[in-house]
């Protein structure tokens, strides 16, 4: 199994140190890194491995979805793109319920190694306090690392002891309880994944076909002899054109209603899905 962080990479300012984040996605690039890796390593050549997050990376709701008005919307959509994939996905703790990037204000409230060095040594160099803080918030290893908000208890009921890291500020909001009480969470999108990979055979051997579309929607078929599995996302806050032709045999699983998108060729923000084609 390969793990590789290709595509992390493009958190990163091409050239630069790791703290000269990208402001924002280069998703054509993305797609690029996705078909390759998707179409050149062979089923019986090696496999990949399919994820977002771990305890080195920023939360990808905040850094690469929209954390406020599209939370839940926009890690439904990159769930969904992922795990439909050839490979095996891994979800990182917290990631099922949308968790985001901590608000770090001070380096007080730092723990990273990483993030204080950079910090000792940015500040040696004249840079100012809050350009350092705002790559620490953006980037800093500490944003997977705080605890997993549980419930609206005090720390999130992680602990009753104090915790290494503060909690992130929206636990009351965002928790596996609340999760676990909304039908339409993020949480059982992620549940519903887990199903799909384990009732379909197809998602190991099926090709991966790219597919053209507007810059900012990332679409692929997935063929199993005479079947088609289409997988369309919308990474963005915009309405994107759709651009994809076809007729849904049946709809495995959407954020959206995948038939009305079919039907207007028009993406709304974040939507995303995978349908069955006849």
């Amino acid at each position: 199994m390969v793990f590789q962080f290709e595509h992390i990479c493009l958190q990163y300012q091409e050239g630069q140190p790791k703290w000269h984040y990208q402001k924002e996605l280069n998703i054509a690039k993305l797609k690029e890194i996705f078909n390759k890796w998707q179409t050149e390593l062979g089923v019986e050549d090696g496999w990949n491995s399919l994820f977002w997050n771990n305890h080195d990376l920023p939360r990808i709701v905040s850094i690469w979805g929209n954390d406020q008005e599209y939370r839940e919307k926009s890690a439904k959509a990159f769930a969904i793109l992922l795990h439909l994939m050839r490979g095996t996905p891994y979800i990182y703790q917290g990631e099922e319920i949308g968790m985001t990037n901590y608000p770090f204000e001070t380096l007080d409230q730092v723990e990273d190694i990483e993030s204080l060095n950079y910090a000792r040594e940015a500040l040696e160099k004249g840079v100012p306090m809050e350009e350092i803080m705002d790559s620490i918030r953006v980037i800093g290893r500490d944003n997977a690392r705080t605890p997993m908000q549980w419930d609206e208890s005090k720390n999130a009921g992680f602990s009753t002891g104090q915790p290494w890291l503060a909690v992130n500020p929206n636990y009351q909001a965002i928790n596996v309880q609340e999760a676990l009480a909304n039908p339409d969470s993020i949480f059982y999108t992620y549940q519903k994944l887990v199903q799909i990979r384990k009732e379909n055979i197809w998602l190991i051997r099926a090709d991966f076909e790219l597919l053209e579309t507007a810059d900012k929607v990332f679409a692929y078929i997935r063929k199993d002899g005479d079947r088609r599995f289409l997988v369309v996302a919308n990474l963005s806050n915009e309405e994107q054109d759709m651009t994809v032709e076809g007729t849904v045999k049946s709809v495995l699983i959407e954020n959206t209603v995948a038939q009305e998108a079919f039907e207007k060729q028009i993406l709304v923000p974040w939507d995303a899905f995978c349908v069955e084609l006849l």
